[in-house]
């Protein structure tokens, strides 16, 4: 994947701050995320200061991950279903409107943990993503998040915001 260019990559620069993915934010995860077939896929290292109790990654850390991989996943399928690039006005970004995770068994720290999603449904301005985060090949935690598109009026909001 090293000659593809993540979802986050695309995002414009007034929407790329967010904290689990926004690639403008030095402090953040800066999740990548990719498509593989009609999937998604993206790959996170946890640190040591994400424990829950030693030897294992806090569940916060996993709700994010599941999220902010959902929701670039979301803006992928959208384009996908206009035909579109995903570096063409206007863009499309989603935020959250439902995000589930049920939490199937504790997630070990010391690897790379995998996210892959599905889209469930495009519909409108809503995406579903149904997403397993994975370590070492087992799962450990599944998501679904219900994906909304940022409305236009809020887009321009954020870019004069940017200008300003």
């Amino acid at each position: 994947m090293e000659n593809q260019k993540a979802f986050q990559d695309y995002y414009p620069d007034d929407v790329a701050h967010c904290y689990g993915c926004g690639r403008l934010n030095t402090h953040g995860h800066q999740i990548k995320s990719y498509w593989d077939g009609d999937e998604t896929v993206a790959t996170f290292v946890p640190k040591p200061y994400h424990t829950a109790v030693p030897g294992y990654v806090y569940g916060g850390l996993i709700a994010s991950l599941i999220d902010c991989h959902s929701t670039g996943t979301a803006a992928a399928a959208a384009y996908r279903a206009e035909d579109r690039a995903m570096d063409t006005q206007p863009a499309l970004r989603f935020l959250t409107a439902s995000l589930h995770v049920d939490y199937l068994k504790p997630t070990p720290i010391d690897g790379p943990l995998e996210l892959r999603a599905q889209i469930k449904e495009v519909k409108g301005r809503k995406v579903i993503v149904a997403t397993t985060l994975s370590s070492k090949g087992e799962v450990c935690a599944r998501g679904e998040v219900v994906a909304v598109q940022v409305p236009e009026e809020l887009m321009a909001q954020l870019r004069a915001g940017q200008e300003g």
